[in-house]
């Protein structure tokens, strides 16, 4: 929800147009309930002003009317996010063949590309056409680190089961392993639960290479806004 509304709400700010895609488009995607009411305890949610730009995303009409995979046409976009999200339910999203195929069209338009935990996983699992290896084969990048996603399972596995756990394999396995060099994993400094904010890049983490930026986990999503915003022509 973070990853997703906190890049929205800056980039509407610096007038870009934010369209939104989901599997079958016309509805509204909806956040997990449990990051606007707190995970456990009422606590590992959202923080406030994220939950407010969401809320005032919601009203959105581009958010209202998502258009669906299968009708993206890649050379009408100047950007992509590819945001994460965890649980089971991220697998359509995080699996489709549809969506990579999109991805990987607009990928070799050279154009400025984003992506955030879990969120990786679809350039990592995506193919270039030409090569048949992976879209981050070459490039640098991090993703939602081995420490977090297994901390946050351990701590809440007792009450919500494999919530934290999307998969079997950790996301920065996957994603290692889709690179030309194990170098090129970037896990960026040890943090478990201070984030970055609007006013305050100290705890917040993001990797650029050329025209793709790439962060670890929703406490990075300002400072990960501003660097893709800074790829983007108005």
């Amino acid at each position: 929800m973070t990853e997703v509304a906190v890049p929205w709400r800056l980039l509407t700010r610096l007038g870009h147009v934010v369209r939104f895609a989901t599997e079958h488009g016309g509805t509204a995607p909806r956040a997990d309930q449990r990051l606007l009411d707190g995970v456990i305890f009422g606590q590992l949610g959202a923080a406030a002003e994220p939950k407010a730009f969401y809320r005032q995303m919601d009203s959105d009409e581009e958010f209202q009317t998502p258009i669906a995979w299968e009708d993206i046409k890649p050379h009408e976009f100047g950007g992509l996010i590819l945001p994460g999200g965890h649980a089971p339910g991220m697998r359509q999203y995080l699996g489709s063949e549809v969506l990579r195929g999109k991805v990987a069209e607009y990928w070799a338009l050279g154009r400025p590309a984003g992506a955030i935990c879990h969120g990786v996983l679809v350039l990592a699992r995506t193919r270039d056409p030409a090569t048949g290896l992976s879209l981050l084969h070459g490039r640098r990048t991090t993703c939602l680190p081995k420490y977090m996603e297994r901390s946050a399972f351990l701590a809440t596995a007792w009450r919500l089961g494999r919530y934290y756990r999307t998969y079997p394999e950790y996301v920065e396995h996957e994603v290692r392993d889709a690179l030309r060099d194990p170098a090129d994993f970037v896990r960026g400094p040890w943090v478990l639960s201070k984030r970055g904010t609007a006013s305050d890049d100290g705890p917040a983490f993001v990797v650029q290479d050329g025209n793709y930026v790439s962060a670890r986990w929703p406490g990075d999503a300002y400072l990960f806004a501003k660097r893709f915003a800074d790829r983007l022509v108005i």
